[in-house]
């Protein structure tokens, strides 16, 4: 009897189902599915800007379809960054990879700036030199590009701040001795939120700031053509161009900075003021003597985590003071929490 045999499908056939589940997954969700159609508007568009800049000779019409270009790069790390958080943590990567979200908007700013320098650059060569730029098919192609951007803020700007906080919940493992007369006790908070929200609350305001600085720039565009074409300032167009370029850099300062901060492992900024007072209430616990090594930090947009190390007394409880300590650092946000309990020898 001959054997059986299973026809295995080929690498082709694997890589496109996996494309059309990933495509499934960006479609389940609201945000995701206005991420993905938006993208591929704005995508349209930028090429059309660009052949209709090379066209009428126009700096600012190429500079702000380059902008449009690198706003396509944030939708798209936006769209990656959506399907990569949603992957389990591993044993490898026991926090699980919500932090790429964090990696593609620093390395997104940086292309950033590096575009609005090189457009900032051109914009100066162009003011000693002016060059002539046909106005006449420039207004309606900037205008297309305003009415572009109105539906990303349309799209993007209704749900801008407006997110779900979710229900945390804690367990706690009482002390463990040891032969050398420590004992360590460790507790575990965890919260049970949606990480949709989580992701949305920083993609989607740095979608919505990007298409807020490309309204803006097809405003000054258009701006430039009337000029152009009323008074014949050849000027307006590289004028036009840097003030693209300054607001490129202004829209992505912001998202550089809290992107280095939480890469540097930086206490978060919201718990500076928190953080002192919820040490001391803990310190004041019945039974703990010292508060030590305390580390706080940013995971993700809006996920802080901490751990400290608590000296306590041996006849000390240790579920009263995990469970208290556990409570008094959720109350000021953070989610994940960790605290070690040293039990003194005297």
């Amino acid at each position: 009897m001959l054997p059986l045999h299973t026809k295995s499908p080929s690498p082709s056939q694997s890589n496109i189902s996996k494309l059309f589940s990933y495509i499934r997954l960006i479609l389940s969700d609201v945000n995701s599915r206005n991420l993905f159609l938006f993208l591929l508007l704005n995508l349209s568009f930028a090429f059309v800007e660009l052949f209709y800049g090379v066209w009428t000779n126009s700096l600012g019409l190429i500079s702000d379809s380059f902008h449009m270009f690198f706003d396509c790069t944030g939708l798209l790390a936006g769209l990656v960054a959506s399907i990569i958080t949603r992957w389990r943590a591993t044993d490898k990567f026991t926090y699980g990879y919500v932090r790429a979200e964090v990696l593609a908007g620093f390395v997104n700013g940086l292309f950033l700036l590096f575009i609005a320098f090189f457009i900032f650059s051109e914009a100066v060569e162009r003011i000693l030199e002016p060059p002539e730029v046909k106005h006449e098919r420039l207004f309606v192609v900037s205008v297309l590009g305003f009415l572009v951007n109105l539906v990303g803020i349309y799209a993007f700007g209704h749900g801008h701040g407006h997110g779900n906080g979710g229900s945390d919940h804690g367990h706690s493992h009482g002390g463990h001795s040891h032969s050398n007369g420590a004992a360590h006790g460790h507790s575990h908070s965890h919260a049970d939120s949606d990480n949709n929200n989580i992701r949305n609350s920083q993609i989607m305001q740095g979608v919505f700031l990007h298409i807020l600085a490309d309204t803006l720039g097809s405003v000054g565009v258009i701006i430039s053509a009337i000029l152009m074409w009323a008074f014949g300032w050849m000027i307006a167009d590289p004028i036009c161009s840097m003030f693209i370029a300054i607001l490129i850099s202004l829209s992505v300062l912001a998202l550089i900075k809290d992107s280095m901060l939480i890469l540097m492992q930086r206490q978060p900024a919201s718990l500076d003021h928190l953080l002192p007072s919820a040490l001391q209430r803990v310190a004041q616990l019945e039974g703990v003597y010292s508060v030590q090594e305390p580390h706080f930090w940013t995971l993700c947009s809006d996920v802080y985590v901490g751990c400290v190390k608590l000296e306590v007394a041996r006849n000390a409880d240790p579920r009263y003071i995990v469970a208290q300590s556990t409570n008094i650092f959720n109350s000021i946000g953070v989610k994940k929490f960790n605290v070690q309990l040293d039990y003194s020898l005297t």
